[in-house]
């Protein structure tokens, strides 16, 4: 397994290519902005891509759907309870932050909770961990969790947007990222990897949710 990723856009998402070397496989995590350089992962990689994966819909990381879509005619996978922001509200957000944003066709295929999910031999379970948006999901497998804007290095996704939801955010960190084993590496939407074990120690978020409190938004993610 090999994992490349590429900071792009005003917000600074990560872009993440999970590959399967042996096979020659690839899928695309989050292409959120400068389509220009996700293709150019892509081509250094050396793989065929298969697909986009979305763990959601937010501007800030389906910006570049729509150029990358134009060099590989691949599908987009998305949890359909964030629909409304990939076919409207992130083209509302575009205007609002005066970026400048191509709307993208799709999605082509709904996620769901518990779902398996290939590249090459790899093997990644789709867990909806909403919160920061309603259709949040993480792509778990080979001991990484590709969590989108739901746990950051120190923080947590913020809550205060649109379908964002600090009650929900607080039972997906409690119930479905706790459980998780320490060294399970986080490879987050914004930001540096981390941990659960990490988290687990040092997040104060991370432990208003363990203790049954809401957590309070912490201003990352768009």
């Amino acid at each position: 397994m090999k994992i490349d990723h590429r900071t792009v856009g005003v917000f600074e998402e990560n872009c993440y290519l999970l590959a399967d070397e042996q096979a020659g496989r690839g899928v695309l995590i989050d292409p959120g902005d400068e389509a220009d350089q996700v293709i150019a992962m892509i081509r250094a990689a050396n793989v065929t891509l298969d697909a986009i994966w979305l763990t959601h819909a937010h501007i800030d990381h389906i910006g570049a759907i729509a150029g990358v879509r134009r060099a590989y005619d691949v599908p987009v996978l998305l949890h359909p309870r964030d629909l409304p922001y990939y076919r409207e509200l992130s083209a509302r957000a575009a205007q609002m932050y005066g970026i400048d944003f191509e709307q993208p066709e799709g999605p082509d295929a709904e996620l769901a909770d518990g779902q398996e999910l290939q590249c090459g031999d790899l093997r990644f379970t789709v867990m909806h961990v909403p919160g920061h948006a309603p259709g949040l999901v993480a792509f778990n497998g080979h001991g990484v969790s590709f969590g989108g804007d739901l746990l950051f290095a120190g923080s947590i996704g913020r809550t205060d947007l649109p379908g964002g939801d600090g009650a929900a955010m607080s039972a997906s960190l409690r119930d479905r990222i706790l459980p998780l084993a320490d060294e399970t590496v986080v490879l987050p939407g914004h930001g540096p990897a981390t941990t659960i074990g990490r988290e687990r120690a040092t997040n104060p978020y991370l432990a208003e949710a363990a203790a049954g409190s809401g957590p309070a938004p912490s201003g990352r993610g768009l």
